[in-house]
């Protein structure tokens, strides 16, 4: 007696697996310039490291002895791998099935991946393609009757978000759940060309007047500039990278800590460029990015959200191999200041970085909100408080360096007043409640009215005033903590990190 037979019988059905959608299908997707779901798990993980749960689970068809004649093999696919030498949960959509849709799925697959996150605490990768999760209007004839929308297993997808950290790539066309699935993460990507996202597709959306193609309704090209998405990369693999450097700066799940790397970057490290960074005309603008490179371990920036939020850029980085979360101000658009859409970007990271305890590293630039009709009308002024919020309720150390400008409120939010200020300034530093140049005229008014040459009068107030406003004034009443040589920023950052992770292991 032996169970031989019952294992020929796996097999067959684990082959018939492995065909997903049958041949033409799979030729059709990689016509598409895109790989199919058991091609994307195998490059995603570590080699030989992926262990598929419920492999053999779909819809198979009987012939009249009960006999086994095909199976449909549910289009989604997730199971244990190693990222980066770290256990994951990882999923994959299969768009050969059926378009990836969710009346062809077996829900509790999907829903059994959220829980095996939720119950063991770990990373999840999802790598999305499909349309969607309610089926077509064509099976609710099929099934007699029409249902009240539900997601199954939300409730774990809520909880992972507060849990482990979660990544979605969007590897072709995604609507309805697919789409959900994509934002319900913390760090998305979106294929240039290869990825569409909208609530509904353009087939859907055409019974309201719009006509539209995939691309034109929900390409990257708006999805990584209006914030729904983090980033745009040009290919797969390069999405597959983009989630295992994301995932190396933050720890397995909530509680634990992030890991140091080796660093072979000296911390006594002084960038001579720094030093002529900073124009000394204040209409000028200069690279916070090349900032970026001097300052942190050398190759370690990784941005997100490049093309959304502008005015802020928002990366990890690490300092002596110390993982940190990176807020820093980019002069080039709309010279820093703050509109809503770079105070939502810098309230969304700085919630990440306290959930996930690494320390924040602010460079500040800042002019203030953005002021005008369009400011007023989108609402600057509330996303910006709801930034500001962000910073004062992180339990995690921070350090700001004011490299430039930091006026009103918005530069207030550097950090948080009302704590310890492990804060640094240039000689480049420009602050006050307001910009000086915005108010002469108005504030001296009466008095440049009296002068027998106003323009002359003018430019003697503002010499008054240039040496008032001096860094150093506000240094000599102890209203900035230190003013520093740029090029000494990345040994006192490397100071300021070993100790905020002293603290922050101390406290684990």
């Amino acid at each position: 007696m032996s169970w031989k037979a019952e294992l020929d019988e796996l097999a067959k059905r684990s082959a018939l697996a492995e065909e997903m959608g049958g041949a033409d299908k799979v030729s059709r997707q990689h016509s598409r310039g895109k790989m199919d779901a058991r091609a994307r798990l195998t490059a995603m993980a570590d080699d030989g490291s992926f262990r598929e749960i419920g492999k053999i689970a779909g819809k198979g068809t009987y012939d009249d002895d009960g006999e086994l004649e095909a199976v449909m093999p549910a289009p989604f696919l997730f199971g244990r791998a190693n990222v980066a030498g770290r256990p994951v949960v990882l999923s994959a959509d299969d768009f050969t099935v059926r378009g990836g849709a969710g009346d062809a799925s077996i829900h509790r697959k999907m829903t059994q991946c959220e829980a095996m996150v939720n119950d063991l605490r770990l990373p999840l990768i999802r790598m999305i393609d499909g349309t969607g999760g309610g089926g077509s209007v064509k099976m609710l004839e099929q099934m007699g009757a029409t249902y009240v929308p539900a997601v199954p297993g939300w409730s774990d997808v809520v909880e992972n978000l507060d849990s482990v950290p979660v990544v979605a790539l969007a590897l072709g066309p995604t609507a309805g759940l697919g789409a959900a699935r994509i934002v319900a993460s913390h760090y998305s990507v979106m294929v240039k060309g290869l990825s569409q996202l909208f609530a509904a597709g353009p087939a859907v959306v055409e019974a309201l007047g719009e006509t539209s193609d995939k691309e034109s309704l929900g390409g990257s090209d708006i999805h990584t500039r209006n914030g729904v998405v983090d980033d745009e990369v040009p290919s797969e693999d390069a999405a597959f990278d983009a989630a295992r450097r994301f995932l190396s700066y933050l720890p397995g799940h909530i509680g634990a800590l992030a890991e140091r790397s080796e660093c072979n970057d000296p911390v006594d490290r002084r960038d001579e460029a720094l030093l002529s960074l900073v124009p000394r005309d204040a209409k000028q603008v200069y690279s916070m990015r090349r900032a970026l490179e001097a300052v942190f371990d050398a190759g370690s920036t990784f941005e997100m959200g490049r093309q959304w939020g502008r005015a802020a850029i928002t990366a990890f980085a690490r300092l002596d191999g110390w993982p940190v979360a990176v807020v820093a101000s980019d002069p080039t658009f709309l010279g820093g200041s703050w509109e809503a859409k770079t105070a939502e970007k810098v309230e969304r990271f700085v919630k990440l970085a306290d959930q996930f305890r690494l320390p924040i590293v602010h460079l500040v630039d800042n002019p203030g909100f953005m002021i005008g009709k369009l400011a007023e009308e989108t609402a600057t002024i509330r996303y910006g408080v709801n930034a500001m919020n962000a910073i004062y309720r992180a339990k995690v150390p921070l350090a700001s360096v004011i490299i430039r400008r930091a006026y009103g409120i918005a530069g207030s939010a550097m950090s948080n007043a009302d704590n310890f200020q492990y804060r640094f300034a240039w000689p480049s530093g420009d602050w006050g409640s307001l910009p000086i140049e915005g108010g002469i005229e108005v504030a001296y008014k009466s008095e440049l009215e009296e002068a027998d040459n106003p323009a002359a009068h003018l430019e003697t107030i503002r010499d008054r005033l240039n040496k008032v406003r001096s860094p150093f004034r506000s240094a000599e009443r102890f209203g900035v903590e230190d003013i520093i040589d740029p090029r000494d920023t990345r040994p006192l950052l490397c100071e300021f990190a070993d100790l905020a992770w002293r603290k922050l292991e101390e406290r684990n």
